[in-house]
């Protein structure tokens, strides 16, 4: 991907991106109502630039005004380069350069365009090509591919047990300074009790005996597998 990219082509890749995140692993169509919260933009900028990239004459979406949209072929492709560029720089700054955890996701998001496949390449092997970003996500391999992950959202769960941490939400900076602080990321032990209360969470980290109540919100950032001793 070119390195200078402009502030329009930046648009693109996030929208890519939303339709790639809200499709999930069915790669189901989103709505517009859907990509309007999650990029926090106009429903009717949403539908004007939806119109654009199914119009362009290598179409990067599939798009019908009442049915969603989904990615094509061209699409995915692109979505899965930026997030493969956005994770890797996310573990560069997070294990090269130390940065707190709750930064890099911000960090990466400015750096994400711009980025050559030389420095791509680069960086991953300075990290040994890694699987996983900080916050336990996958990464796309270089041919575009994302590795499955069979994974629950804490949200999920109602009759408690205990699990290991997959990834934790990267988007809300307050968020992952809170499970930061609780000891909550990738790749710790969450006992969790059977639910009481509708929209709260009472989990436990590692061996500590202390007791951590999680909101409906902030419980559903959290994706979790079965613990197997």
């Amino acid at each position: 991907m070119p390195a200078g990219r402009n502030r329009n082509s930046e648009s693109v890749d996030n929208y890519l991106k939303a339709i790639l995140s809200l499709s999930g692993p069915r790669e189901d169509r989103v709505t517009s109502t859907a990509l309007a919260h999650h990029l926090a933009v106009a429903p009717a900028s949403i539908t004007n630039m939806l119109q654009k990239l199914a119009a362009s004459a290598d179409p990067l979406v599939e798009y019908e005004r009442h049915r969603g949209v989904r990615l094509s072929p061209a699409g995915k492709r692109r979505a899965l380069e930026i997030v493969r560029h956005h994770r890797l720089i996310e573990t560069f700054l997070y294990k090269i350069l130390d940065y707190p955890i709750e930064e890099v996701h911000e960090e990466a998001e400015r750096l994400e365009h711009f980025i050559s496949e030389r420095f791509e390449e680069r960086i991953a092997a300075k990290l040994g090509h890694p699987r996983i970003d900080p916050h336990g996500h996958s990464i796309p391999t270089m041919e575009g591919d994302m590795p499955p992950q069979a994974t629950l959202r804490l949200t999920d769960v109602s009759a408690g047990g205990t699990f290991l941490i997959d990834s934790v939400g990267d988007r809300d900076v307050e968020t992952l300074r809170l499970l930061e602080a609780t000891g909550i990321k990738a790749g710790a032990r969450l006992k969790v009790k059977p639910r009481t209360a509708r929209e709260h969470y009472t989990v436990s980290i590692g061996r500590s005996p202390k007791m951590v109540d999680l909101t409906h919100e902030v419980a559903g950032d959290i994706r979790i597998v079965p613990f197997e001793r």
